[in-house]
């Protein structure tokens, strides 16, 4: 093992990315480092990189630059989905020692073990197609852990034509519901009150294995140790059934909010991008979910300027927004990732043109979150509050609560006044406490 005593971890990306930083980190720990914040001076910094936009990648290459400058000395390990699909670009930027791809970073520490202060960049990729095995993590959502990240699933099957992942993670391959189980439980019992259901592909958990998602939440939904509420992060319009959605409108334990990737409102850029569903379907899930949870908050992922995109079929997918009961939007800007069908295809939209379009997605996505936080006002609710005293209901409205003793955690709150993104809530109750404020009083 090398001799230092510090590191620390930085996550680009996904909730997935940051369950599996926080695994890694526990290692650190447990091995004898000392892990320290990101930007603190370490003996050695690890980066959990993602692929999905050029956007990410670039900031990866910042950031490695950046530490370079500021601790020459410092070691500098690059794992995640840009370290597996282009391992070769990281280790040609000074600075870095090791390269892991997807599979190797579960192995970080045999690899540290022979990392020589004066040698080459070590590159440690394999093919992602051999990947079979799922190594389960589980993470704080923040530095505060209010919530918790359960990641259940990982790799996708499906071959949407923009998308790096299937080549980055490999084949969709999921935990045992009996091992989810017994990690909530334990979730439970360190204090969380919120968990997060995690993957790539969330919805499609199970299906090799003989079991489904619905199997898995009527589970948690049957085990009485498992206290926190639930959320389930993103599910395929495609595969979130109304048994599900009936499951959640049931169920206290479950929170009212869902994330639905559209992608394109246009039936023909959705066909494109090689979409398992279409418009109907997608309108269809979100109108049931509003039918049997009206307060419900629904959230949206939308790419725009993909290539062959005119401005009839954007407009679709602005009118198509328009007319749904959507509470958020996450835009994305169309980028050529290589290796991908789509980078193949002729059209492409140019950039000050999809910028553009990004502007006046995020513009309209500004007026549906202030449509749906104005819907709530004067409704009652249970905020999960951070230090700050900011946090989130079950519902997914971010609310600030200002006269509320320090240290609550979950407290019955009154919907109020909308300020900006947040809606300030009036304090009802408080239903729990940290648990550090509590311990002079056990």
């Amino acid at each position: 093992m090398l001799p230092q005593t510090r590191a620390s971890l930085h996550t680009l990306g996904c909730k997935l990315n940051y369950a599996e930083t926080s695994s890694m980190a526990h290692g650190f720990t447990e091995r004898g480092f000392s892990v320290v914040p990101f930007g603190d001076e370490s003996d050695l910094v690890v980066l959990n990189t993602c692929s999905v936009t050029e956007t990410a990648e670039k900031e990866c290459r910042q950031i490695i630059r950046r530490i370079r400058r500021r601790s020459p000395e410092t070691k500098i390990v690059v794992t995640g989905c840009y370290a597996q699909l282009r391992p070769e670009e990281i280790a040609s930027i000074e600075g870095v020692s090791l390269v892991l791809g997807t599979n190797e970073k579960f192995e970080i520490f045999e690899y540290l073990q022979n990392l020589s202060s004066d040698a080459a960049p070590r590159i440690a990729v394999s093919e992602v197609s051999g990947i079979d095995a799922f190594h389960g993590t589980s993470a704080a959502a923040s530095d505060e852990r209010t919530r918790a990240f359960l990641k259940i699933q990982d790799g996708c099957d499906y071959s949407c034509s923009f998308c790096t992942i299937p080549k980055a993670r490999g084949a969709s391959r999921s935990a045992e519901i009996n091992d989810v189980i017994a990690r909530a439980r334990q979730l439970c019992h360190e204090g969380f009150h919120e968990i997060i259901l995690s993957g790539v592909n969330v919805g499609d958990f199970g299906h090799r294995t003989g079991s489904s998602l619905l199997e898995l939440l009527l589970a948690i939904e049957g085990e009485d140790e498992i206290t926190a509420r639930i959320r389930i992060s993103s599910i395929e319009p495609n595969l979130l059934s109304d048994e599900i959605i009936a499951l959640v409108a049931s169920s206290e334990k479950f929170c009212s909010h869902f994330h639905i990737p559209m992608q394109s409102g246009s039936a023909s850029i959705l066909r494109l991008m090689q979409r398992r569903y279409h418009t109907e379907l997608y309108r269809s899930r979100v109108e049931r979910i509003k039918n049997v949870m009206p307060h419900a908050g629904i959230g949206a992922d939308v790419i725009v300027g993909f290539p062959g995109e005119t401005n009839d079929e954007f407009l679709d997918t602005v009118g198509f927004i328009e007319s749904l009961p959507i509470s958020f939007l996450h835009v994305f800007t169309y980028s050529e990732r290589p290796g991908t069908r789509a980078s193949q295809m002729s059209g492409s939209v140019p950039v000050h043109i999809r910028r553009d379009r990004n502007r006046t997605l995020r513009l309209l996505g500004e007026k549906k979150k202030r449509a749906f936080h104005t819907s709530q006002l004067g409704r009652e609710a249970i905020a999960l509050l951070e230090p700050s005293r900011e946090g989130y209901t079950e519902n997914y409205v971010r609310v600030r609560v200002d006269d509320v003793p320090h240290g609550s955690e979950l407290v019955r709150v009154r919907l109020g006044e909308c300020r900006g993104d947040l809606v300030m809530a009036e304090p009802l109750e408080v239903l729990a406490q940290r648990r550090e404020e509590l311990l002079p009083i056990l």
